[in-house]
């Protein structure tokens, strides 16, 4: 295995953190997220006073979503050394992650949609939107099911030395309870539960952020380790 090909493309995540900063401060159109409870009328409005900031996030979304991809494969190859596990784990997060990936990608194309041309009918972008915030905010499932996979998967590994800590399944699990509010998203349009709530939005997005910062350094920790053995043996 080429540790040091893996060392140089995990650092595709700072670089999706920077990507992600630059779009939260140069392009605040979503910073409050906009309401469930907004007309089309009010929501067509929106989009027209805010269609460079719209463009610029659907930009670096697009872009934030591509860089984090080899800290998921990189996740599930080292699953995949869990000789005391089964495959199985490491191809359920694979899927699930593409899944959750999908969504994301169809969130930022509704929105490049709904922005396309800003002087259609205000409730074709007023569905567009409600469609973007949905496929943003409710898969929560494909991220549960990632979490509980990885940590199946850190609980079954038997080894002295196992690939990753144990404290990784305890934080997984954890991540998966706080992303469960999200998924109610879809029922409600005011309160913590709507997709601009405190749990449905907020919550997902901190715990989003704080497991990706978490994962990145466990996996530099990993992979800096193999590089070590490597040369060692040699």
């Amino acid at each position: 295995m080429n540790n040091k090909g893996q060392l140089l493309l995990l650092w595709t995540t700072p670089v999706a953190g920077i990507l992600f900063l630059i779009a939260y401060f140069m392009f605040p159109a979503f910073a409050p997220p906009m309401s469930p409870t907004m007309t089309p009328e009010q929501v067509a409005a929106f989009f027209k006073e805010h269609e460079a900031s719209i463009r610029g996030v659907i930009i670096y979304g697009n872009l934030i979503g591509a860089a984090l991809v080899p800290l998921f494969a990189m996740i599930a190859v080292q699953m995949l050394r869990v000789i005391n596990s089964s495959p199985v784990f490491a191809y359920s997060y694979i899927i699930a992650t593409g899944v959750g990936l999908t969504a994301f990608i169809l969130a930022d194309f509704a929105w490049g949609v709904a922005i396309f041309r800003p002087d259609r009918d205000p409730q074709l972008i007023s569905l567009l939107n409600d469609m973007a915030w949905f496929f943003f905010i409710a898969p929560a499932g494909c991220i549960i099911v990632q979490n509980l996979c990885l940590a199946g998967s850190i609980y079954l590994d038997a080894r002295p030395q196992p690939v990753f800590p144990r404290w990784v399944a305890h934080f997984n699990i954890l991540t998966a309870v706080l992303m469960v509010p999200a998924a109610f998203s879809v029922l409600h349009k005011t309160g913590p539960l709507a997709f601009d709530g405190s749990l449905s939005f907020t919550l997902r997005l901190l715990t989003y952020v704080m497991y990706v910062a978490v994962m990145f350094f466990v996996l530099l920790g990993i992979v800096n380790r193999e590089v070590e053995n490597e040369g060692v043996a040699a």
